[in-house]
């Protein structure tokens, strides 16, 4: 027994010790659902509470290898998954993350040794939030592999992940997280801010003039890169259309982008996200069946079309469900998206007069931004912190988010 007790004496040290510094180096990993590769960042994170401030200390993106992404992407699909190979995904990816761990502090000239935490997010191979019944019961569901216990041992780190799950538990979506690094982050007295972040993915925060945590409205609008990235592989097997290229020689075809923008998922109101099983390989298929049938055939008028698509699904839902009640004077663009300069330009043209900005405008990484969010909330984790926002994933009530893992 005193064993026992001596084991918990030193768990608790540790933790005791960390939440005394005044200072946290804190590392973020993010790999989401454009599946190219696992972001990290260290941060210095200051403060309580919502009250958390951080600077960015180092940066680094460590690509998947081709055959680990096709395989995750493999196994997001429920027709071609296969639990022994998830089973294994689980603890492979950890050996990645660690990798980028590493990279990141030899990058930023610091010991691992210095490291006081990590907050990862996993990788995301389902995330289904709509109701089912299940053996009597109402159940939502999410998961993310990259075992996070796993992680802590190979780094030596403590380690938070798998934060989605909690809110679930009280009835939320577990999606989206972002907000709360948003509020954090980008609040302010004198403008209306939203934060749009466009990844797999796209989603998008609104912070109201002088608003508490209780006005932020937040949710997923539909696709972000994922649906071009798809067509680019498809065509011309390439992971993404960089700066937008081969979009810019395409056209549009309005008719096409109408009947795609009548998605049930982008019409839907909020609280809601979504993910690859809504606009994954099943969506591309059908659109391209739908593109021959309205004779949008060459390949640059699809990809042009796709991402008009991207642009007007995020206006369509600031139109339908934000415009009615808040007016942004500022939008606010990270993630991959941020670097399509076509995408970027329409996002200029259509949310006009409202200036659009890169999170590079303010200051902030736009690639890095997911993984500064994951840190802070490993951070709000070990100190107590709620980290879901209630009327953003519709759960029933603030909760601590995560796993803390020795």
């Amino acid at each position: 027994m005193m064993q026992h007790h001596e084991r918990q004496h030193d768990r608790e040290g540790p933790l005791q010790r960390m939440l005394c510094k005044k200072v946290k180096n804190v590392v973020g990993l993010m790999s989401g659902t454009s599946v190219d590769g696992v972001d990290a960042v260290l941060v210095q994170v200051r403060g309580d509470g919502l009250n958390l401030r951080y600077h960015q200390q180092g940066f680094v993106t460590v690509p998947f290898p081709t055959g680990l992404r096709d395989l995750i992407l493999r196994n997001s699909l429920p027709e071609t998954s296969r639990v022994d190979e998830i089973a294994r995904l689980n603890m492979l990816l950890p050996q990645f993350y660690a990798e980028a761990v590493r990279r990141l502090v030899r990058r930023a000239g610091v010991s691992l040794r210095t490291i006081d935490l990590i907050g990862s997010h996993g990788q995301t191979i389902q995330h289904v939030p709509e109701r089912v019944t299940l053996a009597g019961r109402s159940v939502r569901a999410t998961l993310q592999i990259g075992d996070p216990s796993a992680l802590a041992k190979m780094t030596g780190i403590p380690t938070v992940g798998d934060f989605r799950v909690a809110d679930m538990a009280v009835g939320g979506e577990g999606a989206p997280l972002v907000p709360f690094f948003d509020f954090v982050t980008f609040r302010s007295e004198r403008k209306s801010m939203a934060l749009l972040n466009i990844g797999g993915i796209a989603n998008i925060t609104i912070l109201p003039r002088s608003c508490t945590i209780d006005d932020v409205v937040a949710f997923d609008t539909g696709p972000g890169n994922m649906v071009v990235d798809a067509l680019m592989k498809r065509f011309y097997g390439r992971l993404l259309d960089r700066n937008g290229g081969h979009a810019r020689r395409g056209k549009v075809s309005e008719r096409f982008v109408a009947e795609l923008l009548r998605h049930p998922f982008i019409r839907r109101r909020p609280p809601k996200s979504t993910g690859r099983e809504a606009f994954g390989k099943e969506f591309v298929g059908l659109l391209l069946a739908r593109a021959r049938a309205l004779s949008c055939r060459k390949k640059e008028d699809i990809i042009r079309t796709a991402t008009e698509l991207t642009a007007r699904s995020i206006h369509e839902n600031y139109r339908r469900f934000i415009e009615p009640v808040t007016r942004i004077d500022e939008l606010v663009v990270s993630g991959g998206g941020a670097h399509n300069r076509v995408i970027m330009t329409r996002l200029g043209e259509l949310f006009s007069p409202a200036e659009v900005k890169r999170a590079e405008d303010i200051g902030i990484s736009s690639d890095a931004k997911e993984a500064i969010c994951f840190a802070l909330l490993a951070v709000a984790t070990i100190q107590g912190t709620p980290g879901n926002l209630p009327r953003v994933t519709g759960a029933k009530r603030p909760v601590v988010l995560g796993k803390v893992c020795w």
